[in-house]
């Protein structure tokens, strides 16, 4: 009997089975079989060609325009140019050496085929070279291409999507099917879902689109399921140890620090900051998301509930990415508190508790005073990197636990952190800047409770954004330069961002015609010496040492430094009001929430920002589409979904963010809130009543199957 889990070097053969794991990591028939087609194309019905997205690995249905073959200039040997179209666009093909004989013999005009390559671009036509084809022709007796349905799957370079249809139909003939279906009848019947048997032939082998309608309902509630399950299981599990009750206390240093703040919390802020209040007063563990646009104040928020934590007798530790965001914090929240700050100094207030700063970096006698500091309860908050949680380090009494900018840290530095007492768990508060659907609210931080602040705080700035494109209007960059200048003229001062440090090999692309990304050193050069000769010009990277990184950050903060270029490093956290200008070279090779985050650092005090998007991108790509999207709207969660909908929602499960293998093979978190929200309460409803699963054995194989443990860790750091 053939399982689920049966490798397929047996029943494929062993050229086939290697091709499918190097390419796709598939080595099991469960692997094959979950490996669900992309899309389908009806048999005649052509690709849109002006759909394609340069370096993506596409698979189209089209018809051949013309085919040549010529000498090549260059080198010796014969190359052949085929145009193919869908009727409107044209894409260009590039045969050489052997292959290119055939394909002339083959790709006669008027032919109907698929082909198979990786999307560049040539003298501005798109362009696949060298790319797999296969022809549709009726005469291919017992192809899976004589059915009405051609079922489109994620490929490789090392298997064709056609490859992968035939390896599937062979499979399906000799599979003995399901012994016991994961989902118990009744709740089927509950939620209209056919077998898992019949929705996987139905997925490969399907005879109408009602077909695949049905199957890929059940596969996608498999999918929500275990991913809900195990959030379920993973929400009960974090109350099994009681938080310290941090309750509020009247007059302490709470009240005090409310007392003097020179202007009126939002009303987003009041409300989530109750909630937070009310959360840290229960033994349950809080587990609470805070999610709000950049510079919407929620570091303000944060601050509170660490001072409520500081009323009830207990410490808070915050823990940032880097060592130059908890410098920032650590000195942030010092002038935030003032005398309040000063616990044990000369001129402290009578309630004042001590920030500490504690990082990789620091010299012997700073750490030792810091971790004394912490061990001893005199450092009430405590800030730092990954330091923190290092087993030396020992918590006087941890109450609350503030995370910044949750996705850069691993679900192992959350939990050690998590873990600091020996009785308690510690409250959580995570915070990120970057706006989340609410499908990926539900899915990939299902286990917190979420809050969000979309209200900016009064006195901010509004930030304009443009485009430059390079490609079209070359002057424009001279002017982006000379705006720069003016910018410092008045007496602000600049950022330039670029995609790479320069002391590195650039990642070669596949695309001749591509250069590589601009970097840090380079432009940072270019400027000093060219448009921006005489003022001073620093760079900011990760890999500089910690001191360097601190001692740049305070000169730019001091306006002794004008312009910064800097990688990513600045992308969060980074607070310099009188820097109003930004600008971001190849903003081409920069996801969508990452550039809304990037623009951010602008536009932070009394003068309007100014965001400049530079690119070499050509009009009418879907990659400009992006940045004009960026460039149209400041709504960070409007961005968010646009930025979901074109990673085509990436490896949710995974530690890609974004390509061609997906954890969530048939679930979309655009599309399936419905079947994501009824998940969630069917989920939570059976981990209620058997938390591990004993009593649901099909249920529990059915988690394990489609959620590993490193996926499921990846959950809370997605």
């Amino acid at each position: 009997m053939i399982s689920f889990d049966d490798k397929l070097q047996p029943l494929l053969g062993k050229k086939t089975a290697d091709a499918l794991e190097t390419g796709l990591g598939l080595t099991t028939v469960g692997d094959l079989l979950r490996h669900y087609p992309r899309r389908y194309d009806e048999r005649g019905k052509l690709t849109d060609i002006r759909s394609l997205e340069i370096d993506e690995h596409v698979t189209v249905q089209a018809e051949v325009r013309k085919c040549t073959k010529r000498r090549m200039k260059a080198r010796h040997g014969h190359m052949t140019e085929a145009v193919i179209t869908d009727g409107t666009s044209e894409l260009h093909l590039v045969f050489f050496g052997k292959v290119a004989f055939v394909a002339e013999q083959e790709l006669l005009p008027g032919t109907r085929a698929l082909f198979a390559g990786k999307v560049g671009r040539y003298r501005q036509n798109l362009q696949l070279v060298h790319p797999a084809f296969e022809i549709l022709t009726p005469e291919q007796d017992g192809s899976s291409f004589l059915q009405a349905f051609l079922p489109v799957y994620p490929a490789s370079q090392h298997i064709n999507t056609w490859n992968i249809a035939n390896c599937v139909k062979q499979l399906l003939e000799i599979w003995d099917g399901v012994p016991e279906d994961p989902l118990p009848a009744d709740f089927r019947t509950e939620h209209g879902l056919i077998g898992l048997e019949s929705a996987l032939r139905a997925i490969h082998r399907p005879e109408s689109w009602a077909e695949i309608s049905v199957a890929q309902l059940r596969l996608k509630w498999d999918e929500a399921l275990a991913v809900q399950l195990a959030l379920a299981q993973r929400r009960k599990a974090s109350t099994a140890r009681p938080a310290p009750a941090c309750a509020r206390r009247s007059g302490g240093i709470l009240d005090a620090f409310d007392a003097r703040l020179p202007f009126t919390l939002t009303k987003g802020q009041v409300e989530v900051g109750e909630q937070i209040a009310s959360d840290l007063e229960s033994t349950v563990p809080m587990n609470r998301l805070l999610q709000g646009e950049v510079g919407s104040g929620k570091t303000m928020v944060a601050l509170r509930a660490m001072l409520q934590a500081v009323d009830a007798g207990r410490q808070s530790a915050m823990l940032a990415p880097t060592e130059v965001l908890a410098a920032q914090h650590a000195r942030s929240l010092q002038e935030m508190l003032g005398d309040l700050a000063q616990a044990g100094q000369l001129g402290g207030a009578e309630d004042a508790t001590r920030v500490t700063l504690l990082t990789g970096s620091m010299n012997t006698a700073q750490r030792r005073q810091a971790l004394l500091d912490i061990v001893t309860g005199e450092a009430g908050i405590v800030v730092g990197t990954h330091a923190i949680i290092q087993e030396k380090v020992e918590f006087h009494s941890l109450g609350l636990v503030v995370v910044d900018e949750q996705h850069r840290f691993g679900v192992e530095q959350r939990a050690a952190l998590s873990a600091r007492g020996e009785r308690e768990n510690p409250h959580v508060l995570v915070m990120t800047a970057t706006p989340i659907p609410r499908t990926v609210a539900m899915t990939v931080y299902g286990d917190l409770e979420v809050s969000a602040l979309r209200e900016l705080p009064g006195g901010r700035s509004p930030i304009k954004t443009s485009v430059v494109p390079v490609r079209e209007k070359p002057t424009w960059l001279d002017r982006a330069f000379a705006r720069v200048r003016e910018e410092v003229s008045a007496g602000h001062q600049a950022y330039f961002v670029c995609p790479r440090i320069g002391d590195e090999e650039p990642a070669k692309s596949e695309d001749e015609d591509k250069r590589p990304a601009l970097s840090v050193v380079d432009v940072a050069n270019m400027l000093a010496q060219g448009p921006l000769r005489g003022l001073r010009v620093e760079i900011l990277h990760g890999r500089m040492p910690p001191d360097e990184k601190d001692a740049v950050m305070r000169a730019f903060t001091a306006n002794e430094v004008q312009v910064l270029v800097a990688t990513t490093v600045i992308e969060v956290g980074v607070n310099v009001p009188n820097a109003t200008v930004m600008a971001i070279m190849d903003a081409d090779r920069f996801g969508v929430s990452q550039l809304h985050q990037l623009r951010g650092r602008v536009g932070r005090g009394s003068a309007p920002g100014l965001c400049l998007l530079v690119t070499e991108m050509p009009e009418m790509t879907a990659t400009m589409e992006r940045l004009r999207a960026v460039e149209s709207t400041l709504d960070g969660f409007e961005l968010a979904q646009l930025d979901l909908e074109l990673r085509r929602e990436g490896d949710i499960l995974g530690a890609a963010q974004s390509g061609r293998r997906s954890g969530l093979k048939m679930l979309s978190l655009l599309r399936d809130e419905d079947i994501i929200a009824d998940a969630r309460v069917a989920a939570q409803l059976v981990v209620d009543a058997d938390p591990d699963l004993a009593k649901h054995p099909g249920l529990a194989g059915m988690v394990a199957t489609l959620l590993t443990e490193e996926r499921a860790d990846f959950l809370e750091k997605a």
